[in-house]
This record gives C-alpha cells, sequence and structure tokens, in this order.
C-alpha cells in the first residue's frame, strides 16, 4: 500500500502504528485523521509532523464530506481505522458516545471506503469483542462474539458491519483483534501508565477487585507490524487475532511496575469491581503466524522494563497529558473507592 488513510493516528496504537510506517516503509504516503480527544495528542508525533510523508488533518471520521475529499485529494489506497473510544470504563459512563464513533462513524468510513472502490479496509479491533475466559483455553477467530461492555459491544458491532459490507458488496476488508496492548504513548487512564503515574507521585494505586483479572500483553510495536503484515500481505476477508502470549494478572503486573521504581506494596488499593468485570482473555495467534510469517518481538519482561523508562524519560509528556480533563475524570471514577 503507498496511499493510506489512518483514523485516530494521533491516539496510543495509532501514533505508534504511523510512527513505524514513516519510519520502516518510507514509500508510504500517510494521511492522518484525527478529532483530538482527550487521548488523541499531537505531541504523540512529535518529530513526524514535518514529514513530507505524513499529512496531518484535525476532523471526525463522522463527517463524511472530509473523510470523501481525503480520499479523493491524495488518491488513497487503503483506510486503517484506528478510531475509537477505548476505555471500558468510560464506556460505563458514557455509552452513547461509543455508538457514535465506534460504529456511526465506522458505518460511515464503510461506506466510503465502498463508494471508492478503495483496495483494502482493515478494521483495528480488540480481543474484548469475544467476551471472557475460564482459567484455560484462548479465543480464536472462530469464537463467538459475546461482548460484556458498552465498549467491547461496540467494537463488536463495527467488526459486524464490516463483514456484512465484504459479504454484501465485496468490499475487500480486514480485521485484526489485539490483545492488550502497553508501551510509550499510552494515556494514563489504561492500567499501566495510570499505575506508573501513580507510583511516581506517591499515589494509591487502585487495583480492580482482588487484582486476578489476567491479561494477555502485547507490546505496541510487535501490534504495528501485525497491523502492517496483514495490510500488505493478508488475502481479503480475513480475520487475525493478534497476542503476545504474555499472560499476567494485574496483580502482578502492578508489582512489576513498583519493584521497577523503587516504591512500596502499600501503595495498592484494592477498590470496588467495576460492573461485568471480564476475568481472562488470552489470544491464540497461530493464523497470523502460521499465514504471515508475524510474531512478537519483545517479551513481556523487556517491554515493561522499556516502557516505564520510557516514561520516566518523558516526563514533560505525561505531565501535560495527566493535566486538566484528565484529573476530573481520575477523580469520578476513583472517588469513594
Amino acid at each position: 500500500m503507498k496511499r493510506i488513510l489512518v483514523t485516530g493516528g494521533a491516539g496510543f496504537i495509532g501514533a505508534n502504528f504511523v510512527r513505524m510506517v514513516l519510519d520502516e516503509h518510507p514509500e508510504t504516503l500517510v494521511v492522518n485523521l484525527d478529532i483530538l480527544t482527550y487521548a488523541g495528542n499531537l505531541e504523540n508525533l512529535k518529530g513526524y509532523t514535518d514529514n513530507p510523508n505524513h499529512v496531518f488533518v484535525k476532523g471526525d471520521i463522522c463527517d463524511p464530506d472530509l473523510v470523501n475529499e481525503l480520499v479523493d485529494k491524495y488518491e488513497i489506497e487503503a483506510i486503517v481505522n484506528f478510531a475509537a473510544e477505548s476505555h471500558v470504563d468510560r464506556s460505563l459512563v458514557e455509552p452513547g458516545v461509543f455508538i457514535q464513533t465506534n460504529v456511526q462513524g465506522t458505518l460511515n468510513l464503510l461506506k466510503i471506503a465502498l463508494d471508492k472502490k478503495l483496495d483494502r479496509f482493515l478494521q483495528v479491533s480488540t480481543d474484548e469483542v469475544y467476551g471472557s475466559l475460564g482459567p484455560e483455553g484462548y479465543f480464536t477467530e472462530s469464537t463467538p462474539l459475546s461482548p460484556n461492555s458498552p465498549y467491547s459491544a461496540s467494537k463488536a458491532s463495527a467488526d459486524m458491519l464490516v463483514c456484512a459490507f465484504g459479504h454484501s458488496w465485496g468490499l475487500p476488508y480486514n480485521i485484526t483483534r489485539c490483545s492488550n496492548n502497553y508501551g510509550q504513548y499510552q494515556f494514563p487512564e489504561k492500567m499501566i501508565p495510570l499505575m506508573i503515574n501513580n507510583a511516581l507521585n506517591d499515589k494509591e494505586l487502585p487495583i480492580y477487585g482482588d487484582g486476578l483479572y489476567v491479561r494477555d500483553w502485547l507490546y505496541v510495536y510487535d501490534h504495528c507490524t501485525a497491523i502492517w503484515k496483514v495490510l500488505t500481505e493478508a488475502e481479503p476477508q480475513t480475520i487475525y487475532n493478534v497476542g503476545g502470549n504474555n499472560e499476567k494478572a494485574n496483580l502482578e503486573v502492578v508489582r512489576l511496575i513498583l519493584d521497577r521504581l523503587g516504591k512500596p506494596d502499600s501503595l495498592i488499593k484494592h477498590v470496588k469491581d467495576r460492573p461485568g468485570h471480564d476475568r481472562r482473555y488470552a489470544i491464540d495467534s497461530s493464523k497470523i503466524m502460521g499465514e504471515l510469517g508475524w510474531k512478537p518481538t519483545v517479551t513481556f519482561e523487556e517491554g515493561i522494563v522499556q516502557t516505564i523508562d520510557w516514561y520516566l524519560d518523558n516526563t514533560e509528556w505525561l505531565n501535560h497529558v495527566v493535566s486538566g480533563q484528565y484529573q476530573q475524570y481520575y477523580e469520578d471514577m476513583y472517588a469513594g473507592r
């Protein structure tokens, strides 16, 4: 792909993807559309905004006129859709916002991709669409969708729309479903950067319930290389799970962070569990590994050290993003727990 529209390219995963493409595939033109909500930050693209192969446009995927204009103006060949509201806790408070962006926004992009006869539409999804696992087993691409939160329901709805456009009208699509991402530039409402920031400031680290909820952790760079593999090498109408093969309980991850920062376990505070909290996610990545030759390159033990050290080296970025609106949100989420 030589000319791609990346939506949500100033957010955590999107920005890492844009940076990776510009660094490793310099023949590619990246048109980056992001509305710059609280989690979309141009500082995530520092050093890349002036790259001649990077065009940033502030705008909404729900604006069909703007998307049409960009597709025509830059002769876009493919859309990679990262744009989404993505935090489960927020979806429990404002589910309507998730439907608007994640469902209506995706529908708008699909209609344009079909009308313009684009070569590919890649939907970046999540393993949360599968629901929850017991102590054993893994999500595969054939696992039935069973979302348990407004966030995952909105993502599952978007995935089904993508498949419907492929089945009904032949739109060439791919869907990737990833496990929990971590790494540089992640907004500190998500667990790992939240815990790093709180520990650095000697604040309590709120852990939902018993802290034994298990997630499969995927370093964000590895996720980005998987998406590129799917975009450029996969057959259309295929879905790929992308996991890091790093299952960890939340409490174990938090203790690793405290140990790295030299902070005491006494900062941990168990708080009231969130509604419908899924117990365990684990991804079977054998399909993408076997068909496309992708595999994760960063172990969790390596990645968590790199991530913590990045936040230590980028305190100005961290202090900026945790000011104002984020602080109010944090108080709303955890007050009284």
